[in-house]
């Protein structure tokens, strides 16, 4: 059978379907444990939800500026594509490739073959490529960046006297700084290089997928070299439009907090109050969503990180000194608006531009 667009399109569609179907049906508490917490949030839903409107776009906006940079000089399929209506249509992508990598195990096999295909429609299938594999590199290095600043802000905060340390978490922190350096230095050599043909070298050692990773790698080893040539290009010649996709990627992790804020107010911690209490409580969430999404990104393998983001929350709000109960509510919520999300996005996928 013949894999066109339409039949692949109809299949992450499917695909997404089912695991919505099936996330929904697997909530460790029951239907009217999941109400109750539902009902405690209330109206702070509409923000919890809503504030992912705001990421998405500063997601969508670090996306378009790889993209940007990568089209220069470059041929155009579409040019039609490429006006006002353009950044609507990467917007929808970047909802719906998220959604597919959140329902999917390993995420970035559902979300970012489909983003390649759809893209490949305006500024072809090599430049689609580079500028999603640039893209979710960019996502990588954001969240490092994430996880190696907020060590110094907890070391600040502890400073002065805001939250205890310990030789146990100077020895986790030393951890994680190295973790860090090590992602820094393989992502650098990624975009002075290219990771196109060391992705498929990858592929071609694993089991099942050996043989139709070879065979692909050597018939189009000189469009994989083509895309490295790009991926590299980006790094090398336009270097505004690449740091400011870092730039863009980080700030979506830091708005990220405030749906992590607006729970622990709806819970009554503001750290006394006031604007200096409520600054001191967004800097906490940073802290949580730092911890809860290095732990979760440690077994990115499970589909929505089933259980581990959960033990993160918990573990990261428990660490803050709060308690555990609080890390349950807030990784349920999550929970709920990570389903809204991802069957927005698949819905999404039905849309024609």
């Amino acid at each position: 059978m013949v894999w066109t667009k339409k039949r692949l399109n109809n299949l992450f569609f499917f695909i997404g379907v089912a695991a919505v179907v099936v996330m929904l049906f697997t909530f460790d508490i029951s239907f009217a444990e999941l109400w109750q917490h539902l009902c405690q949030a209330g109206y702070w839903l509409i923000p919890i939800i809503g504030i992912w409107v705001v990421i998405y776009a500063i997601n969508a906006w670090a996306w378009m500026c790889i993209i940007k940079g990568n089209l220069k000089d470059g041929e155009i399929v579409n040019p039609k594509s490429l006006k006002s209506n353009f950044f609507l249509r990467i917007y929808r992508l970047t909802i719906t490739g998220y959604a597919l990598n959140y329902a999917t195990p390993v995420g970035g096999l559902g979300g970012e073959p489909y983003r390649i295909m759809e893209l490949s429609k305006d500024i072809g299938t090599e430049r689609a490529t580079s500028s999603v594999i640039l893209y979710a590199m960019m996502h990588f290095l954001a969240h490092f960046l994430l996880w190696f600043s907020t060590i110094f802000l907890y070391l600040a905060l502890a400073a002065v006297g805001d939250l205890p340390m310990t030789p146990v978490i100077g020895v986790v922190f030393g951890a994680i700084i190295v973790f860090c350096l090590a992602a820094f230095y393989v992502l650098s050599r990624g975009y002075k290089n290219g990771v196109a043909m060391t992705i498929f070298g990858w592929l071609s050692h694993i089991p099942g997928i050996r043989g139709w990773a070879t065979r692909f790698q050597e018939s189009h080893e000189k469009q994989l070299l083509h895309v490295d040539e790009q991926i590299a290009a980006l790094h090398r010649q336009d270097k505004r439009s690449f740091y400011s996709s870092l730039a863009l990627e980080y700030l979506a992790r830091i708005v990220q907090a405030l749906e992590i804020l607006f729970m622990l107010l709806l819970f009554g911690v503001d750290c006394g109050g006031g604007f200096s209490g409520i600054t001191l409580t967004f800097l906490h969430s940073i802290l949580i969503l730092s911890l809860t999404t290095l732990l979760a990104n440690l077994l990115g393998f499970l589909p929505m990180q089933l259980g581990v983001q959960e033990g993160g929350f918990v573990v990261s709000i428990a660490a803050l000194g709060l308690s555990a109960a609080l890390g349950i509510f807030v990784s349920i919520i999550c929970r709920v608006r990570e389903i809204i999300w991802i069957a927005i996005g698949i819905l999404l996928m039905k849309i024609k531009d």
